[in-house]
Formats: C-alpha cells, sequence, structure tokens
C-alpha cells in the first residue's frame, strides 16, 4: 500500500528533524524564489550572502538593470531574473513595500498578481504565498515529483499532486512549508537524480525498491 501524505510527512521528519523555514523576510523570499530558479540553492546562498544587509526593496529597486544582473550573475540566466526581480520589486512598491498591506489581499488575488508578472510561474508564486505570506498553497517542484514518482505514484497532473497533499494535511502553511523543505532536503540528500538507495529513511516504502 503507498505512504499516505501525513506518513510521508512524518517519516521525513524523523529522518531529518525539525525543517527549516526559507525566510522570515518577505522580499529575501520574493528575490530567492526568483534566483532559484534552474540553479543550486548554494548560488542563492553565495549571492545573498554577499549582498548581505543590502538586500531590501529599496536597495534593489535602485539598482540599474546591468547593476542587477552583475549581482546575481552567480545563479545563472541573470538577465531574465533581473528583469523578473524588477517587476517583483516595481509590484512590492504598489503596497509600500509594505508586507502586512499585501498580506491583507486575498490569497487568490494575490496568486493572480503575482502570476501576472513575467518570469514568476505556479512554483515561484506558491513559494512567495507560503513563505512570504503563510498562505496554504502546497509548492510542487521536480523534487515533489520525482519523489512521489519513486515511491510509486502515477499522478497525471500537478493539480492531482496537490490535492493529494492538501487532502490529506491539515490546511496550515507552515505544515506546507515545512513539508515542502523536508522533501527539498531529503531529494538533495539522498533522493537525488542517481539516488542513494541504501541511505534512503523511506526503504520500505520506496517502489523503487520493492
Amino acid at each position: 500500500m503507498s505512504i499516505s501524505a501525513k506518513e510521508l510527512y512524518h517519516a521525513l521528519r524523523a529522518a531529518y528533524g525539525q525543517p527549516r523555514w526559507w525566510s522570515d523576510e518577505a522580499y529575501t523570499v520574493m528575490f530567492q524564489a526568483v534566483l532559484v530558479q534552474n540553479t543550486a540553492w548554494g548560488n542563492v546562498l553565495k549571492t545573498c550572502a554577499a549582498l548581505g544587509g543590502r538586500l531590501t526593496p529599496e536597495f534593489v529597486a535602485g539598482l540599474s538593470t546591468e547593476e542587477l544582473e552583475r549581482l546575481i550573475r552567480p545563479c545563472g540566466f541573470y538577465r531574465a531574473k533581473a528583469r523578473t526581480i524588477q517587476a517583483l520589486t516595481a509590484w512590492f512598491r504598489q503596497y509600500n513595500f509594505d508586507h502586512q498591506a499585501a498580506a491583507r489581499v486575498p490569497t487568490g488575488t494575490l496568486r493572480g498578481e503575482l502570476l501576472a508578472i513575467r518570469g514568476v510561474g505556479a512554483e515561484t508564486a506558491d513559494v512567495i504565498l507560503v513563505y512570504a505570506f503563510y498562505r496554504p498553497a502546497f509548492v510542487i517542484d521536480a523534487y515533489t515529483r520525482r519523489l512521489l514518482k519513486r515511491l510509486g505514484y502515477a499522478f497525471l497532473n500537478d493539480a492531482a499532486i496537490r490535492n493529494f497533499f492538501e487532502s490529506g494535511l491539515p490546511e496550515d502553511a507552515r505544515v506546507y512549508g515545512q513539508y515542502h523543505w523536508l522533501i527539498l532536503e531529503h531529494c538533495i540528500a539522498v533522493c537525488r537524480k542517481t539516488p542513494c538507495c541504501d541511505a534512503c529513511p523511506l526503504q520500505s516504502a520506496c517502489a523503487r525498491r520493492l
């Protein structure tokens, strides 16, 4: 029998402990959610560490396109990402860079506004919704799809994956965000493109091993 969403969550918690949170700074989440597209998380951390305390919407809004491109170049696709970051920052400026003002917008409207920004797809929008605005939207990414496929699931699309998680868990943004981070940790450490199955804490439930 396949492992349930709740069982999988508890198995990952048992293996990896208390999951981290993306960031408590809303704009940092927005900035990093764009940078991490098609690049390693380590590149994002290095770029943000180099910025240090300057990683604010006010600072980024004051940069020229060329300056921003130079700062984020280590993350790849820097020209496209610079345009997206500028557009996302301009969107946030409509709320006077006030997280609380943006947080008053209903979830559906907020998601629609984010998706209207060129370069912000469903995954990036949901990362921002969960980690910056604490909305219960489960993030579906390549790691999630890979893990579920290896566990023996054959979901037809992301909507079916989302239903698997959201119907099996309490509607809680904190749980969704922590769960996504646990999947991220597991797929980076163990369930890689070439998996380290002997070290996997999910061996008993994994179709790849059965």
